[in-house]
């Protein structure tokens, strides 16, 4: 049983839902403290002229978690990232795919940064045809506050005998814990696929949203490298 756990973000890239997709249970990491100016909040499309930022407004008083962080709504964020939606997607092949999905994300009311995100990775996760179960770790239990017995316990209450790690874990996780404990580590290594996108040369790192726009029922064939 291999299990993975990371941050709700906000649109995130392949590589997020590629991680996802590879783990027999994902959890959502909402109750650790929001990292501002990362991608918790924002991510990037690809536009006629460059790369765009769709950014959401949080009222962020450190040291809040993430599930205390609320949006500001008095920004009109919604308004501006529906334009940019509708301006650069609405000619992409398969701009109906997206279409339910974003009305629900700019016209419903999110009180908090980690509700928005959560109902977004779930509902993008269906869209792409991922099956892996999703849990939110605040739903869970109380755990530890230290990151590696934080994750050994969350892979301990699923019964899991395998933690899938980002590759940047190789910096800052205490192998020698995982070992003691029975659990075997092992690290996502992603290969950013090329694909077919809109507005000259490819770029990489784009919110998922963009292969979705541009592939549709493939992309998750695409992302996972089997095309």
């Amino acid at each position: 049983m291999i299990v993975s756990v990371h941050q709700p973000q906000y649109l995130s890239w392949l590589g997020y839902f590629d991680k996802i997709n590879r783990a027999d249970i994902f959890v959502l990491l909402d109750n650790v403290q929001f990292k501002k100016n990362e991608w918790q909040n924002r991510n990037r499309i690809k536009t006629a002229n460059g790369l765009q930022w769709l950014t959401v407004p949080v009222m962020y008083k450190y040291p809040q978690v993430m599930n205390e962080v609320e949006i500001n709504n008095r920004d009109k964020w919604q308004h501006r990232q529906r334009q940019a939606i509708i301006s650069n997607y609405k000619k992409a092949p398969y701009w109906s795919l997206l279409e339910e999905f974003f009305e629900e994300i700019f016209s419903s009311k999110w009180q908090y940064i980690s509700q928005l995100n959560i109902h977004a990775v779930k509902r993008l996760s269906g869209i792409l045809g991922v099956e892996t179960p999703i849990y939110i770790a605040s739903e869970l239990g109380k755990f530890s506050e230290d990151p590696d017995d934080r994750l050994i316990a969350l892979t301990k209450y699923f019964d899991g005998d395998t933690y899938l790690a980002g590759s940047g874990g190789r910096v800052y996780m205490d192998m020698a814990k995982y070992a003691q404990n029975g659990i075997k580590v092992i690290f996502q290594e992603y290969e950013h696929p090329v694909y077919n996108q809109l507005f000259g040369d490819f770029e990489l790192f784009m919110s998922v949203v963009d292969l979705l726009f541009n592939h549709g029922r493939e992309s998750l064939k695409i992302l996972g490298g089997e095309e």
